[in-house]
């Protein structure tokens, strides 16, 4: 059968003969050379009038009040306000226009990079990613609600670690989204500090999903930080040292506020995500390497690979900083640098000794901290100040191989491996 394509509109064609009628005054029409369609002339005709103080578009058709005032208040905008704010932005951004800190240069352009590393993190993270609900929990929530499961002591390490660590990545990821992405003033940096804040999300969501499937009173862990003082100590310790940083008000450009910036952030970067949680998380994952809480341990597992890159983006941040101000980085500077990752390591050792009073899972709180004084040393030097505690050494060898990719089957026969969707990471 023969298909017109008039067929397909024959339902339309009397809907578009039917146009308004033009106005009184206006003569009829001339008449419609024989070729042209019927409708044409009419097609032409004068829209019906338009409600009252409603405009007209650019078809002259007319459109709503809503439509007229927007359009009115576009004319009236004034192009020449902030100006200021577009100062030297207004060029193709060169490498060596880029900086860590108070930068004019153009934050949209994220090319070229002047910093690889901060990119290769980025990458390297979204090739990390996985989700808090892919961990089987069953096995945990058998054994927590065995009264034989686990003893005191265990039981303490682990409501301690949920109650700490569910509200300080809330702090951190606070931080990140309201201050240090504010204060950061170069694309690549801030792409990472995007992703990291999505890891600090997920972090919060594994907690909250360990909290909620063993069944834990929600009130006692999350106020832990507010009762307990070897947890509310070292929330204070954060909150007292990113003060500046997490104040709306505070801008950076001076001597005096550029080195405000970079104390907050050596707190932020060293003490906070490079040593407040190593007591908890080498306790959490021994546990799991003696097949108890082996949900909770994988979770810490992939967190702890998340926060180990967050520390290293964080040393390299501020590094670069040092480089690029070199003021900054005076005596003074370095001797606070050092008292606060001193301060840090003996609040984390405090924390030990209240978590593990007694020997539990073959460590103790004189293991721990030694664990943590070599951990000072190594943040220490990443910052190029001296060690302060000669001949330490790890107790916990097993702690490093746990964040190699290629060993982490030695410890959970689980998909750990299957979370790299964007390729293989090189640690």
């Amino acid at each position: 059968m023969m298909l017109n394509w008039d067929d397909f509109h024959a339902e339309e064609k009397p809907v578009a003969r039917q146009p308004a009628p033009p106005p009184a005054q206006e003569p009829a029409p001339a008449a419609a050379a024989p070729s042209a369609p019927a409708a044409a002339p009419a097609a032409r005709a004068e829209p019906a009038a338009a409600p009252t103080g409603a405009g007209r578009g650019s078809d002259d058709a007319p459109v709503s009040d809503a439509v007229a005032r927007a359009r009115a208040s576009l004319e009236k905008m004034d192009v020449s306000e902030g100006v200021a704010e577009l100062e030297g932005a207004a060029g193709r951004v060169q490498v060596d226009d880029k900086r860590m800190i108070n930068c004019r240069a153009d934050l949209n352009q994220l090319v070229p990079f002047k910093y690889d590393w901060a990119w290769q993190k980025y990458l390297d993270g979204c090739s990390n990613h996985w989700m808090p609900q892919e961990v089987n929990m069953s096995a945990d929530v058998a054994l927590w609600k065995n009264p034989e499961g686990l003893t005191d002591d265990e039981r303490r390490i682990v409501k301690r670690s949920l109650g700490f660590f569910s509200t300080a990545d809330s702090l951190v990821a606070n931080n990140l989204v309201l201050a240090v992405y504010r204060l950061i003033t170069n694309p690549e940096c801030r792409q990472y500090i995007l992703r990291q804040s999505f890891e600090e999300a997920i972090h919060t969501h594994a907690y909250q999903y360990c909290i909620e499937s063993l069944g834990m009173d929600e009130g006692e862990i999350f106020n832990m930080y507010r009762e307990l003082p070897a947890v509310a100590k070292k929330a204070q310790w954060g909150i007292q040292y990113t003060r500046e940083m997490s104040d709306p008000e505070f801008k950076t450009g001076t001597v005096e506020t550029d080195k405000a910036l970079l104390e907050n952030l050596i707190a932020f970067y060293c003490v906070l995500e490079g040593i407040f949680f190593y007591c908890g998380f080498t306790q959490i994952l021994s546990m799991g390497r003696r097949n108890k809480m082996t949900g909770v341990a994988e979770q810490f597992q992939y967190i702890l690979r998340d926060e180990s890159m967050h520390v290293n983006f964080g040393v390299d941040v501020i590094n670069q900083i040092k480089i690029e101000n070199p003021h900054l980085w005076d005596a003074q500077m370095r001797d606070k640098a050092t008292q606060m990752i001193l301060e840090g390591t003996e609040l984390e050792i405090q924390y030990a000794r209240d978590t593990m009073p007694r020997g539990v899972l073959g460590m103790n709180a004189k293991m721990m901290e030694e664990y943590l004084q070599f951990i000072a040393n190594r943040r220490l030097a990443q910052l190029g100040l001296p060690e302060q505690f000669k001949g330490v050494e790890n107790p916990f060898p097993w702690m490093s191989e746990i964040m190699d990719l290629r060993k982490e089957k030695n410890f959970f026969e689980t998909r750990v491996i299957e979370y790299q969707t964007g390729g293989s990471l090189s640690w």
